[in-house]
């Protein structure tokens, strides 16, 4: 009979732990999803922040680009600009 006595007090301690658990758990996953509402609103507003800039960007792009304009003999930014002989340093 002593198995049984002890089996029990075990379980009695496992369903106090539980009970516990139970009680507290629905004002963990309220505070959870207030934090998670809160973050979501700033990733709203973060998200509507950053196509603003990007609109802006993008205009002031496309505004650079027409009013700079390219000589007629330029063909391409990427290649090299031509060394002047006078301007390189000579090896001694």
């Amino acid at each position: 009979m002593e198995i049984f006595g002890g089996f029990m007090v075990m379980i009695s301690i496992i369903g106090f732990f539980l009970a516990v658990v139970w009680l507290v758990m629905p004002f963990v996953v309220f505070a959870i999803k207030g934090k998670q509402d809160r973050s979501l609103e700033l990733l709203e507003r973060l998200e509507k922040q950053l196509a603003q800039l990007d609109d802006k960007v993008t205009a002031l792009q496309h505004s650079a680009r027409q009013t700079t304009s390219e000589p007629a003999g330029h063909t391409s930014d990427d290649a090299p600009p031509a060394l002047d002989s006078s301007a390189a340093p000579s090896s001694s």
